[in-house]
């Protein structure tokens, strides 16, 4: 799609006093993106279903172009992407080596079965392996985050015989039937038999502790009883695989304490249990590491990944598993497949995200942005604004929490449920530039590892003053 224009000035003249606005906001798409924009909602309104929605009740927000940090919307308007759309353009848009990979894989080999090596698959593997601990050297590629769980606990039931999958509460692993399954949180309810072998616990959240703890320590050490607990109460011989998020990212940025993850991997240990670290959002520099784990020293069995591996410019996903789980279908076949898995295009445009984010530093960005610039303005913005109960976070991978009284932590809304100064929040953001990431009740803030700082700088005093709305609710009772 064309770049738009940067001679034309944008309609809005609305901005925030406190933020200088970055150049970009003076860009706006065409009149030919514009008005292929308004046919795509007509078309998208009479024929697309879109996800977690009721159909008749969704106006989808148009894109028409993208670059970098920003998108510009169905009329025009540039907005500063948050989002990372569903948290997944860790290199930004329309990435040039990336688009140019893409366009060079397509015109010498676009696509091909996968019982065939080829040169973009393979060297793939070689770069996701190389980010990984040693004994962590073979990749099965998947379409995406949902099936790499999916295949990831069918790899660890044929290990080690046992079918019972362990999976945290507030969390969320994928929309497919056994992922939803083990999902933490709401969206599972209408899908969950309780039949198909998942068993949740409670996990470490020190903001919101379900075991009364004060600090760190205590939710830990309380954590880890109630998860032994847990394990011993449904037989550990049954249990094959538990199921973790380093750092749980659409359940809320919430990262555990280092000796509860540690502790995790030492009770599977244990118990013979596979653990399965689920980087589908944390992974691929989001959280200033490579992968989130890592954050904790730790080394899982297998690790999933999806979303960041190459943005999300063509759908790819993954299960690396460990030499020892490898070994298990190393003389007998594993029972499983996709037609597309490790398809051209998608590890073409895996190597050449993986190189980029290498040769630009993008992950050593992402944590610098995250310790020096978000951090300290996050911390700010809590001070100032008696709605916000918490913000937390690492590298561009943050939550805000909105609460109704900080003292009792009550939230905003019922769990599950989205306040209703959430719109509000958002179309005083999109008047200034900005697209926001509302989430129950907080705001997530994820945009790509290489945002400027000017951007991310001028995002955050726009949400810094959007929250005024929300401390109007709390003022109001």
């Amino acid at each position: 799609m064309a770049q738009p224009s940067t001679s034309a000035r944008t309609e809005s003249s609305a901005q925030p006093e406190s933020a200088a606005q970055p150049s970009v906001t003076e860009t706006r798409a065409s009149e030919d993106q514009i008005a292929e924009g308004r046919r795509a909602y007509e078309l998208d309104r009479q024929h697309v279903f879109h996800s977690w929605g009721a159909q008749e009740k969704l106006s989808p927000m148009t894109i028409v172009d993208s670059q970098g940090s920003w998108v510009w919307d169905g009329e025009g308007k540039p907005l500063l992407d948050l989002t990372g759309q569903l948290v997944f353009t860790n290199i930004g848009h329309r990435h040039p080596k990336v688009v140019a990979a893409i366009q060079e894989q397509a015109q010498k080999l676009c696509t091909v079965a996968p019982q065939h090596a080829n040169a973009a698959r393979s060297e793939a593997a070689r770069l996701i392996t190389e980010l990984l601990s040693d004994d962590l050297n073979h990749v099965f590629f998947t379409n995406g985050g949902a099936d790499a769980n999916e295949h990831a606990v069918r790899m660890a039931r044929l290990y080690t015989g046992r079918h019972k999958v362990l999976s945290a509460y507030r969390s969320y692993h994928g929309g497919t039937h056994l992922a939803i399954n083990m999902t933490g949180d709401p969206r599972r309810f209408a899908s969950d038999k309780a039949t198909d072998g998942v068993v949740h616990f409670l996990p470490a959240y020190p903001y919101r502790s379900y075991f009364g703890s004060q600090n760190d320590a205590e939710e830990a050490e309380r954590a880890l009883n109630h998860l032994r607990d847990v394990i011993q109460l449904e037989g550990p011989h049954t249990v094959g695989a538990l199921i973790l998020e380093a750092i749980p990212g659409t359940a809320g940025i919430y990262a555990p304490p280092k000796e509860y993850v540690t502790g995790v991997r030492e009770l599977c240990d244990e118990y013979g249990i596979v653990l399965i670290m689920d980087e589908v959002m944390a992974g691929f520099g989001r959280s200033g590491r490579w992968f989130a784990h890592q954050h904790y020293g730790i080394d899982p069995d297998i690790v999933t990944f999806a979303k960041g591996v190459n943005s999300g410019y063509v759908p790819l996903g993954g299960v690396v598993m460990d030499d020892d789980i490898y070994a298990r279908f190393a003389e007998q076949p594993y029972p499983g497949g996709l037609t597309y898995s490790g398809h051209p295009l998608a590890t073409a445009a895996a190597v050449a995200t993986i190189n980029a984010m290498h040769d630009e530093q993008m992950v050593e960005h992402a944590a610098r942005i995250g310790e020096e610039v978000i951090g300290p303005r996050l911390q700010q913005i809590k001070e100032r604004h008696p709605s916000v109960g918490d913000v937390r976070g690492t590298g561009v991978f943050w939550a805000i929490e909105l609460v109704k009284d900080r003292q009792t932590r009550e939230p905003l809304s019922e769990y599950g449920q989205v306040p209703a100064v959430s719109s509000e929040i958002v179309a005083f953001a999109r008047e200034r530039f900005v697209l926001p990431y509302p989430n129950m009740n907080r705001l997530h803030i994820c945009p790509p590892l290489n945002v400027s700082e000017e951007d991310i700088r001028y995002g955050l005093d726009v949400l810094d003053e959007a929250l005024d709305l929300a401390d109007r609710v709390v003022a109001e009772g």
